[in-house]
């Protein structure tokens, strides 16, 4: 059970990563259908096929067949399929020991990467609407941390004091919110509409459009009201990313430093994912976006959020809690008797 959890967690986390370097190498649209590529399993890369491509979907497509970015989405589809089948085969297991697990935990991950299948269709015949992409990045981060649950229950013993569990949980709400944040930026292609760090558009205050900028109900590059977005709007984007990580600094500032007593290892590792994040997200802006870190910002945040879950799995039930303060209190005890 053990090794096919951990293989299942690594095989989602390289997903996540792959996922990211399509969507950051445009190639979200290499394929204009769902499940195939222009109809067929693989994407069209020779000359008869990309006509008969041209013949058959010229109304869907924007632009030129690209037989790179087609095949870049299929490899996507295919390792997805791959996760499917390891989940199942989790799942399965899980459900022989359902009397110690709730059934609900142990059906969920089946049920997010059903809905991520959706959410993959969607993506493409909804032609990269925001909202639903950014979605997708959830649904794979929100698989993922499941992963990472039930991986850590099953290989690490509870060794953290329950006094933590509301810190961790309020940090791990405060990193999904900035994945969401982060997810809005690169869906939205907003990741250099401000020009300069620290401050964006010359400004540390927000730049206009912000509310129409989060509407989330509209098409890519459009306002609700159906309108351009400009520079403006998408720079209020990024804008209202980099607040969001400046309070997520904040937080697991004030969580290293419960964490640096009860276990110094757990305070180094987050502290280190943390400012790894911070100089991947910083060296974005300074250097327009290279693929390569773009692509290792998304991992950097998986990181933060894999090892947040982690700790909070670790954490001491109440109850394994209170008894070993008892065993703490009477161990002078009995023995000065």
């Amino acid at each position: 059970m053990k090794p096919l959890l951990c293989l299942t967690l690594i095989w989602t986390f390289c997903l996540v990563m792959l996922g990211a370097y399509v969507r950051l190498s445009d190639a979200g649209l290499g394929c204009p259908d769902w499940p195939g590529c222009y109809g067929q399993l693989g994407a069209p890369d020779e000359a008869h096929e990309i006509a008969r491509a041209s013949a058959n979907f010229g109304r869907d497509m924007s632009g030129e067949i690209e037989p790179a970015k087609g095949w870049k989405e299929m490899i996507h589809r295919y390792f997805a399929g791959g996760l499917g089948i390891l989940v199942l085969a989790v799942c399965c297991l899980l459900w022989q020991k359902r009397q110690q697990l709730s059934r609900i935990s142990i059906l969920l991950p089946l049920a997010v990467i059903i809905f991520q299948a959706l959410l993959g269709m969607w993506t493409v015949t909804m032609k990269l609407m925001p909202v639903v992409v950014t979605a997708h990045l959830l649904g794979g981060m929100t698989l993922l941390a499941m992963l990472t649950w039930l991986s850590a229950r099953a290989t690490l013993a509870p060794q953290l004091p329950g006094q933590l569990r509301p810190l961790l949980i309020i940090s791990l709400i405060a990193i999904v919110l900035q994945i969401a944040l982060g997810g809005w930026v690169s869906t939205n292609y907003a990741a250099l509409a401000c020009n300069g760090f620290p401050l964006c558009q010359g400004s540390l205050a927000a730049p206009a459009g912000l509310s129409e900028a989060m509407q989330p109900i509209r098409e890519l590059g459009q306002t609700a009201g159906g309108d351009a977005l400009t520079i403006h709007h998408l720079a209020a984007i990024h804008w209202l990313h980099r607040l969001g990580a400046v309070l997520l600094l904040a937080c697991l500032s004030v969580l290293i430093w419960q964490l640096r007593k009860a276990s110094p290892k757990w305070a180094g590792l987050i502290a280190a994912a943390l400012l790894l994040q911070i100089s991947l997200g910083i060296s974005n802006v300074w250097l327009d976006l290279p693929l390569p870190l773009a692509v290792a910002h998304n991992g950097g945040a998986a990181i933060l959020l894999m090892l947040v879950v982690a700790a909070l799995a670790q954490v001491l039930p109440i109850h394994q809690q209170a008894t070993s303060s008892v065993f703490n209190t009477a161990s002078p005890k009995h023995s000065g008797a």
